[in-house]
């Protein structure tokens, strides 16, 4: 059984096309499938549309949100909904191209348990956000004890084990690419060009990409935190040497001005325990504050599925995952 997640949000535009080249792909296969598109709270018509495409294909499958979640929390919400063996997870705007499944499939029959896509030529994207892409992946690599594949995105076939372990870290802020690089196993790279947007407009303007990036940086790494103790170190030498210069000038000169020094000294040295002190809060705080919310990543409104009535869920990766262990 093979499964496709396709995120949606305002998708209206290529939603048809995109089902269709799709579709074209895995019968051709002449293997099980599905299609879980998830609507991210869209605005136009997509809803509409994929209710069509429901009723018209019975391996449309629908999860309906309750409200706009984001990309990452939707393509957790797909992998809550997946029952395949194998899943790919693809946009819908057809820069990511679904003839490549096929081949993704084969490297996954032959034992790879996650093929990712890697892109060796990004067409139609701005010079900026090439440069910026770049930048991002390598700052990650050099920070995180994660290394991600450079030039890659969320476009990857995985294997079922590695979507039940992904489905039991509970993060709130989500890199999934991160993650599937942190689960381990078989990773095999697949060589593409990306095409450009078949139609509408992109989802990730520039401060969606720098939110990405942080939750990346944040989520995967301690360095900025470890960067803020180093700094503190650093002001409390430089206070160290301000309080040598200011015995000298006080002990040497006789230009000085009565109580300088012990203001100087006082600011210097307090200013660099402070900065050791909420580095060291920080170190504890950070790990703690995403998580001890414990809201859900998500809510499903609803499921249409053939064979299925709908169904009003509420779903936490947590409570799934507690659930399964349970069973």
């Amino acid at each position: 059984m093979l499964s496709v997640i396709v995120p949606c949000f305002n998708e209206e535009a290529g939603l048809v096309e995109c089902h269709r080249q799709l579709s074209g792909v895995l019968v051709a296969m002449e293997t099980p499938y599905e299609i879980v598109y998830v609507n991210d709270g869209s605005q136009d018509r997509t809803y509409a549309l994929l209710k069509e495409l429901h009723a018209q294909d019975s391996h449309a499958v629908v999860v309906q949100l309750s409200r706009n979640f984001g990309h990452q929390l939707a393509v957790s919400a797909g992998l809550e909904t997946v029952i395949g063996d194998a899943t790919v997870i693809i946009d819908a705007d057809l820069q990511d191209p679904p003839q490549l499944i096929p081949q993704m499939y084969r490297l996954w029959q032959e034992g790879a348990h996650v093929v990712y896509g890697m892109r060796t030529d990004r067409e139609g994207e701005s010079s900026f956000k090439l440069w910026s892409a770049r930048v991002f992946y390598r700052v990650i690599n050099r920070l995180s004890d994660v290394q991600i594949p450079l030039d890659t995105g969320d476009f990857r076939l995985i294997d079922r084990k590695v979507v039940d372990v992904m489905l039991q870290m509970p993060e709130r802020h989500r890199l999934l690419r991160a993650m599937c690089s942190w689960v381990g196993f078989r990773q095999v790279p697949l060589a593409y060009k990306r095409a450009a947007r078949f139609a509408g407009e992109t989802k990730y303007p520039l401060s969606k990409m720098l939110n990405l990036g942080m939750d990346g940086i944040v989520s995967f790494s301690t360095v900025p935190l470890r960067l803020v103790v180093l700094v503190g170190f650093g002001t409390a030498m430089f206070a160290l040497l301000g309080i040598v210069y200011a015995f000298c000038v006080r002990l040497l000169t006789s230009h000085w001005v009565a109580g300088w020094s012990t203001l100087f000294i006082g600011m210097l040295f307090l200013s660099g325990v402070q900065m050791i002190s909420l580095g060291v809060i920080g170190e504890y705080l950070g790990r703690v504050y995403t998580e001890v919310k414990q809201r859900p990543l998500f809510v499903i409104a609803h499921v249409l599925r053939a064979g299925s009535p709908s169904a009003m869920l509420e779903h936490s990766f947590v409570g799934r995952a507690e659930g399964r262990d349970r069973a």
